[in-house]
This record gives structure tokens, sequence and C-alpha cells, in this order.
């Protein structure tokens, strides 16, 4: 009965020391609490993929090809470079992956996609 004791605690050893080994999780950031003295916040940027493949920036109709100009626009003088991405729901993830590429080449590295 003792070898059996040992061989269990020997066991119950290993994997204590092996499980936090193989625990992988993602980076993320929490968002910061926001305190009362703060001064008003610029506008979100908002860029919508609508369902016949048309985009907007606030509602204001943009072009594929002058998205990535009127993004440095906007950012230019900005101190925060962060923009939201909503697309349709009926869509190809390639439509977003080319506006998430083209804000990316805008030098905006911090994109939220918003989900209905």
């Amino acid at each position: 009965m003792t070898p059996m004791i040992d061989v269990l605690l020997v066991l119950i050893i290993i994997f204590m020391v092996m499980l936090p080994q193989h625990s992988v999780g993602l980076p993320a950031e929490a968002p910061a609490a926001a305190s009362q003295g703060t001064p008003a916040q610029e506008q979100d940027i908002v860029v919508s993929v609508n369902r016949d493949h048309s985009i907007a920036i606030n509602h204001q109709s943009v072009g594929i090809e002058k998205l990535q100009d009127r993004l440095r626009e906007i950012f230019a003088g900005r101190a925060s470079k962060v923009m939201f991405l909503q697309g349709d729901k009926n869509l190809d993830f390639e439509e977003i992956a080319r506006v998430i590429d083209l804000a990316r080449g805008a030098e905006i590295f911090q994109i939220g996609l918003m989900t209905e």
C-alpha cells in the first residue's frame, strides 16, 4: 500500500509542475476607468462597410481608393489613433480585412471591430 501512495504523490507533483507551463493566453488590454476630470474626448471614428461594398467614415461616403488618404487626414492631428470598424453581417471577411489593411497603412494600429 505504501508504494502506491508514493507513486500517487509523485504523479501529483509532476502534474502540479507541468500544468502551469502549458497555459497560454492571448494578450489583452483592459480599458482604463474614465476619470471625471478628463476633458471631452475627440469624436470616435467609425468606418462602416455596407452590404453593397460602399464605405463610409462617420456616415460620410468614401471610395475604397481614397480611404487610406482620408484616414491619414483625419488622424494627422489626433493624439489617439483608435478606429472602430463596422461591417454588414452578410459580407465576407475579405472586405473587412481589406479595410483593416488600409487603416494599418495609414498608421492606425488600434482597430476595434463592432458587432451587432
